[in-house]
């Protein structure tokens, strides 16, 4: 979805969703459109089906509890991990408003006997589904390959992601759930502290 209150780009994005096909096309099954259409750029095929729509608007009535759980699990980790030096928990700035989508701690690698890619298998050990988001464009194969990027070509977001861990947080998470995740850490933690 685009939001803008900019009428130019509003158009530009109507035409560049639909094949790049003037906007006289989607007036021509009405009664005052016309079969005749024009490709006046080279767009994509930006447009959802009805099926899609339909979830879409199944999910935003919920989008608002949905939220809160999110925050209420993203709040349980905080207090959980905030004392613990061997971890960085995520950063909502004064007036933020996270969507918390991602609870993207970071480990302190130098207070720790084992690895990112250690603490993950410890993670998947104890039935923690974990993830790693993201991974830096430059170290994937095409942009190393095409462009010559090394990891060290851009140092701190390679740095920053391998300490990095997402740890599950979604909306139909359970307390008993989250307490698994936050037993799951600190116990990985304190095996492997420094």
């Amino acid at each position: 979805m685009i939001c803008t209150e900019n009428d130019q780009w509003a158009e530009r994005c109507r035409i560049m969703s639909l094949h790049g096909i003037s906007k006289d096309a989607w007036k021509r099954y009405t009664a005052e459109g016309s079969w005749y259409y024009e490709i006046i750029a080279a767009g994509y095929k930006y447009n959802m089906t009805d099926v899609a729509a339909a979830m879409g608007l199944a999910q935003l009535r919920r989008a608002r509890a949905m939220f809160d759980r999110r925050r209420e699990i993203a709040l349980q980790y905080r207090e959980a991990f905030s004392g613990c030096g061997e971890l960085q928990v995520p950063h909502e700035g004064p007036g933020g408003n996270h969507a918390w989508h991602l609870y993207m701690l970071r480990l302190r690698l130098d207070r720790l006997t084992i690895n990112r890619a250690d603490f993950m298998e410890e993670l998947k050990k104890r039935n923690i589904g974990a993830s790693v988001h993201f991974i830096p464009l430059h170290i994937h194969p095409y942009y190393r390959e095409t462009f010559g990027f090394r990891p060290d070509d851009l140092p701190v977001a390679h740095g920053e992601y391998l300490r990095e861990v997402s740890l599950p947080i979604f909306s139909k998470m359970s307390d008993a759930d989250v307490r698994s995740v936050i037993e799951a850490v600190l116990d990985i933690i304190d095996a492997h502290r420094k």
